[in-house]
């Protein structure tokens, strides 16, 4: 008498576990991880708050010139820059990887975030394998791809 309760039990709990099937919702896609490592920055030196734009293209010498839009958290930030990050080969996309830097003030100022524009060039840029860069800050970034041509 106990095994057919204990049969009964299974089959029921069997049968009320099918009830409960919900459609398969379809995972986050993956953020795909950086395979570069960021280069050893100055002191005083830190990385932008937030980028907005940023833009590629080659100048008449064929260097590749670099321009980024973005905010630190106060006035008084200079010598904006980017620092290429290191890849141990080159990037499967072509997109390589930069930080858009700049140095903090080196006395207090205001506390209101102020736009910045970061410039720099790139004259011995990968020729045969970079499409486009992808310009980090703290808390974004943004792809820049080189126009066709």
């Amino acid at each position: 008498m106990r095994s057919v309760i204990l049969a009964a039990g299974l089959f029921a709990a069997l049968g009320l576990s099918a009830c409960d099937s919900k459609p398969a919702e379809t995972p986050a896609p993956v953020a795909v991880k950086s395979m570069a490592r960021p280069q050893q920055m100055y002191a005083g030196q830190e990385n932008i708050a937030k980028v907005d734009t940023a833009s590629i293209k080659l100048d008449a010498a064929g260097v590749l010139q670099m321009q980024a839009t973005g905010s630190v958290p106060s006035a008084g930030y200079t010598k904006a820059g980017f620092l290429k990050r290191i890849n141990a080969a080159p990037p499967k996309d072509g997109i390589y990887e930069v930080d858009a830097v700049a140095d903090k003030p080196a006395t207090p100022s205001a506390q209101v975030v102020t736009p910045i524009e970061v410039k720099g060039a790139w004259p011995d840029y990968p020729k045969e394998h970079l499409k486009g860069i992808k310009v980090f800050s703290k808390t974004n970034s943004v792809v820049a791809m080189l126009p066709a041509g």
